[in-house]
């Protein structure tokens, strides 16, 4: 009697994720989140939830610690520029400060936008790199895993909020390193610029959506999880090195 034909098993299809739980499982099943990439490359519900927690900080930021307290901190951190200060006139300088504060605010109001932008930026130059390492990723789910990949910042960004609630020294305030998350928080900000440049390339949650983009990559595309952290990793810490020396050069 001839032997029955051998029916394969179905692969079963994983569910399709809502909004909400791709968000929740960038967190704690990060390879759920963007392997559902593959399935819909939306980016939208990080970004507002990105967007709703920068504005509260820039809120906070206004009101407990006020935009012109702001501009006055990250003058007196460089050198240079607190010397400079220190020789104009105290109607010149108030009036330097006031409008200073007016950029910081708009600035700081705009972060939805300014926050696209960087996205954009990070991805062009990841979806590159990547296509050279082999990838396979298309734009549009690069550009997702990005976003997604920077939802570690919502915490430390609440961390930030919480900071400032408990009691921080609106003298000392930093708005570019406002929490605890890495080196450099513990080091004078007008010291060597070098040195703390490179102390907060080491902060926890920007390692955090680093290894976040890299398991994005190596689920959407032919680079292994490892190849692909190291690939984002280097990257970063070329940028950081650059802009390190340049803030020292300049300071």
């Amino acid at each position: 009697m001839a032997a029955l034909p051998v029916v394969p098993n179905p692969v079963p299809t994983p569910e399709p994720l809502s909004e909400g739980a791709r968000i929740v499982d960038t967190f704690i099943a990060p390879s759920k989140t963007f392997t559902d990439i593959r399935r819909n490359g939306s980016w939208w519900a990080p970004w507002l939830l990105l967007s709703i927690v920068g504005l509260a900080f820039a809120l906070t930021v206004g009101r407990q610690v006020g935009f012109e307290q702001v501009v006055r901190n990250q003058t007196a951190i460089s050198p240079r520029a607190a010397a400079r200060f220190e020789q104009l006139p105290p109607a010149t300088q108030q009036r330097q400060v006031e409008i200073g504060a007016a950029v910081t605010r708009y600035v700081m109001y705009a972060i939805p936008a300014l926050n696209l932008f960087a996205f954009l930026v990070i991805t062009v130059v990841l979806w590159v790199v990547f296509k050279i390492a082999g990838g396979d990723t298309s734009f549009g789910k690069a550009f997702a895993i990005v976003v997604y990949g920077s939802l570690p910042s919502v915490i430390s960004a609440l961390l930030a909020i919480g900071s400032i609630f408990a009691g921080v020294d609106k003298e000392s305030f930093n708005i570019k390193n406002p929490a605890a998350t890495n080196p450099a928080y513990f080091m004078d900000p007008a010291g060597n610029q070098f040195l703390y440049g490179m102390a907060t390339a080491l902060d926890v949650f920007v390692i955090w959506s680093i290894i976040l983009m890299g398991i994005g990559f190596a689920c959407n595309s032919k680079v292994k999880r490892s190849t692909a952290i190291t690939i984002i990793a280097v990257l970063y810490l070329l940028f950081k090195l650059a802009g390190s020396g340049l803030a020292a050069a300049f300071s």
